[in-house]
């Protein structure tokens, strides 16, 4: 398995995987075991590459498995669900520290193949992405629909995510988590 940053000959085969497992467009028989919420362009993936170095990926050969993206807030200001946390930052503490746009990043969203969940994927894509951010931001932050009990478990149970607190937004019901990002991740093997 390869992790690495995804340049802009990725973008179609990130396309695909996103539009598998979106909320919007899963299958039912897939929603159960997790989904993705945010919908991004291909030229959104474009710019998160170009700006941000920020779009991580796992191949298996030839074969895209798996994606994890993380920017600078500065990079998602423009969709009001990141607007909404932007604009909570400073009412927010973490690892005894109130957050802000310098100390803390968004990962996330991250999205695998169901045939390589369960596996190391999550941990070492996860911990690739970590590796790419830390010496910018000392704290992760990211949310999960509170639906989504596959991704909230692997988040927290598995990745050692901690909740920092419940929030409502357009109807949805989110837990914010954050990171240390100078924590190796439990589990992964790169």
């Amino acid at each position: 398995m390869e992790y690495r940053n995804a340049t802009e000959k990725d973008i179609s085969a990130v396309s695909l995987l996103q539009k598998k497992y979106h909320i919007s467009t899963i299958s039912e028989e897939d929603k159960p075991d997790g989904f993705v919420t945010t919908l991004f362009s291909e030229n959104q993936f474009k710019e998160l590459i170009e700006k941000e170095n920020g779009l991580a990926i796992a191949c298996d050969g030839d074969r895209l498995v798996a994606y994890a993206m993380a920017a600078s807030w500065q990079f998602w200001a423009t969709w009001p669900l990141f607007q909404k946390m932007i604009n909570d930052l400073p009412d927010t503490k973490y690892l005894n520290k109130i957050l802000s746009v310098d100390n803390s990043y968004q990962y996330g969203p991250v999205c695998i193949d169901k045939e390589y969940r369960g596996t190391n994927v999550l941990p070492n894509i996860f911990e690739f992405s970590r590796l790419q951010m830390r010496d910018r931001f000392p704290i992760l932050i990211t949310f999960i629909n509170q639906i989504n009990h596959r991704s909230y478990h692997a988040h927290t149970a598995k990745l050692g995510l901690q909740v920092i607190k419940p929030f409502d937004f357009n109807g949805n019901h989110y837990y914010e988590l954050g990171y240390d990002t100078s924590t190796k991740t439990p589990g992964s093997t790169i």
